[in-house]
Formats: C-alpha cells, structure tokens, sequence
C-alpha cells in the first residue's frame, strides 16, 4: 500500500478536557434537545422518539429530496457486506491515522456517517488509547443509520441531512466527512474555533480499472486545490493500492459507487461477465483548520 503524506509542521492536536455530550438540537426551533425516557425533547416540547436500534430521526419532510432519501437497504446492504470482507481495511486505518494526529480526545462528528465503519474503528482505537471520546454521527439514509446505531451503542447517531445539520454551534472539536456531500457553512457552523475538519475524496486513479470496462472512454477523478473560506488547509495524505474482487463482490463494489446509476447497461453487463477484477484504489484527506 503505497502513501504519500504532506503535513504543515507542528501541527497541534484537538484535545479538550470537558466534553459536552450534548449537542443534538431541535430541528423544528433550534433549541437543545435532552433525552427525556426514550425521547429526545426540547424546551417547546418539540419530542422525537429513540428507535429500538438506538438512533433518533432529526430530518424533516421539507429536508428529503426523496419520499426515502439517501442510499437504500439495497446499497447500504451491499456497501456493508464489500466492507465486511476487509478490501478497505487499509482505508479505515488511515481514517483512524488521520484523526489520531489531529484529535486527542473530545467530540468527533461523523457527517454522513454511512453504516458507521469508520466510526467503529476510531473508537475502538480510542478505547485501546484511554482517550476521551463523545462520538455523534448522522446520514440522510435511515437503513445506514439503523446499523451504525446498532453496532456502535456507545456513539449518538441520527437521520438528519449534512446541509440542515441538528447540531448545536460549535459544539464539534473535528468532524469527519467521508465521500459525503461538502455542506461548508454548516460545517464552519458545528465546529468550534481552531476545529479540524478530516475531509476524505477519491484520488486520481480510483476504481480506474472498474471504469474502464464500464465506459468506453474511462475517466480519472479530478484532482483539485480547493480553497475554502474560513478553513485553512493545514495537511493531505494519500494512500493508494489495489485490490483484487472476485465476481460474487463484484455487484457489492458496483452498487456503492456513483457509477451504479449512471452506467450503459452494457457496461455494467460486462462488468458482472468478469470472473474477478483488480483496480486500483486510492484516496486522499484532506485537514483543514477552521479559523
């Protein structure tokens, strides 16, 4: 596995003594939401229910783009059953990496969360460090949010959307933004001052082996300098590989990336005719620092 890191130099750590643990806030008014027996409930008397899987739904009608936002079971089953089988192990502990170095106890928020893989592994290697950690995380998919909720009882998680997030200003010491849409002023908004953002995208030769059988004129990912104001950019890692997935994971690998729904069918025809594939992989973090 291959890596190439940039970092500024004497880079500081999150770390906070205190941590608020509450930092879930009413979606309808805005105020703090406290958990009254199995509801989460604000002063207006605003009460939404904690579901027997132990996550709380935040999200509003007026906030779905769908009548069932976000990935379906379908996607989410496959994406939780590639990720089973470890393909992206090494992606995980580079998660964990990342956030070790810029974080040493606090609150961790997980925008767009998914099933909650990442957030396994960073609090199991909290818990093995004896560092402090009140992990919340949310996703506008309820089937994702049900597993992480479950696999992970200790971590607070809703549905809730990243560009309407029910998170109270300033309440996260970093947040972590894994292949999840960039919603830059709530994120500014949730972070407290000197907050790490770890934003996680696809590098340049992602997948690039599963594209060029699905399209005639495959593609590499777009590779991009992007600044964004209020945040200052302060390190990048890339890690890069292969891997190679035999056709019963296949379909699982296909069905949780953006190409599944934009691919010719004869693409994806011959896509599911290969016995196995190897492709590259690789990712790139991005830490920002919010100013």
């Amino acid at each position: 596995m291959k890596q190439r890191a940039v970092l500024t130099p004497q880079i500081t750590a999150c770390k906070r003594k205190d941590i608020d643990m509450n930092g879930f806030i009413c979606p309808v008014c805005g105020k703090s939401l406290e958990i009254k027996e199995k509801s989460y409930v604000c002063d207006d008397r605003h009460s939404f229910d904690i579901s027997s899987k132990g996550y709380v739904n935040l999200l509003l009608s007026g906030q779905m783009n769908a009548k069932l936002p976000g990935d379906n079971k379908m996607m989410v089953n496959a994406r939780t059953e590639f990720l089973s089988k470890g393909y992206y192990s090494h992606l995980a502990q580079a998660v964990c990496d990342a956030v070790c170095v810029h974080f040493h106890g606090g609150v961790l928020l997980d925008a767009g969360c998914g099933e909650g893989w990442y957030d396994r592994c960073i609090a199991k290697q909290f818990e093995e460090a004896n560092l402090p950690l009140e992990l919340a995380g949310f996703d506008i998919a309820k089937p994702a949010v049900r597993l992480a909720a479950k696999a992970l009882p200790s971590a607070r998680y809703a549905v809730a959307s990243s560009f309407h997030q029910p998170v109270r200003t300033g309440w996260a010491d970093v947040l972590l933004n894994c292949f999840s849409p960039f919603a830059q002023e709530e994120f500014l908004r949730v972070l407290r001052p000197g907050g790490r953002l770890i934003y996680a995208v696809p590098g340049a030769e992602h997948l690039f082996q599963m594209k060029a059988v699905l399209y005639e004129k495959p593609y590499k990912n777009p590779v991009q300098e992007v600044a964004y104001p209020g945040f200052e950019a302060i390190g990048e890692r890339e890690v890069s590989g292969s891997i190679t997935v035999p056709a019963g994971q296949l379909e699982a690998l296909f069905a949780m990336t953006p190409y599944y729904w934009k691919t010719p069918r004869d693409g994806a025809a011959r896509l599911a005719a290969l016995p196995e594939l190897t492709t590259d992989i690789a990712f790139r973090f991005l830490v920002f620092e919010k100013e």
